[in-house]
C-alpha cells in the first residue's frame, strides 16, 4: 500500500520536486468497521520552498480513489501557487532576493 501511494502522488506531483521541500499523506477510514460510502479520506500536505505548507484532502469509497483524487487536487494547487508566485515576482517593483525567486 505505502508503494502505491508514493507512486500516486509521485506521478502527480513529481514535475515539482524542484520546488517541493516536503510532503506528508494520511489516509483513514473515518467509519472503521461501519462502512458507508465515502468514507476513506486521503489528506496530502505539501511544502514548497520558502511557503508555508498547502494541504488538500479527498473522501473516496475506495483507497486509489482518494489517494490519486487528493494527489491530483495537489498538483492543481501547487501548478495556481507557482504561477501566482512567479506572477508577484514579476510585477514587483523592488528586486526579491535570489533565494526568493522560483524558477520553473
Amino acid at each position: 500500500m505505502k508503494e502505491y501511494i508514493e507512486g500516486a502522488v509521485e506521478a502527480a506531483i513529481g514535475r515539482f520536486e524542484d520546488h517541493i521541500t516536503h510532503v506528508e499523506v494520511h489516509v483513514s477510514d473515518e467509519n472503521g468497521e461501519k462502512g458507508g460510502d465515502k468514507d476513506i479520506r486521503c489528506m496530502v500536505e505539501a511544502r514548497l520552498k520558502h511557503q508555508h505548507p498547502v494541504a488538500v484532502t479527498e473522501h473516496a469509497a475506495h483507497l486509489e480513489q482518494a489517494v490519486e483524487g487528493a494527489a491530483d487536487k495537489m498538483a492543481s494547487l501547487l501548478g495556481k501557487t507557482l504561477d501566482r508566485l512567479k506572477d508577484l515576482a514579476r510585477h514587483r517593483s523592488d528586486p526579491l532576493p535570489p533565494s526568493a525567486v522560483m524558477e520553473t
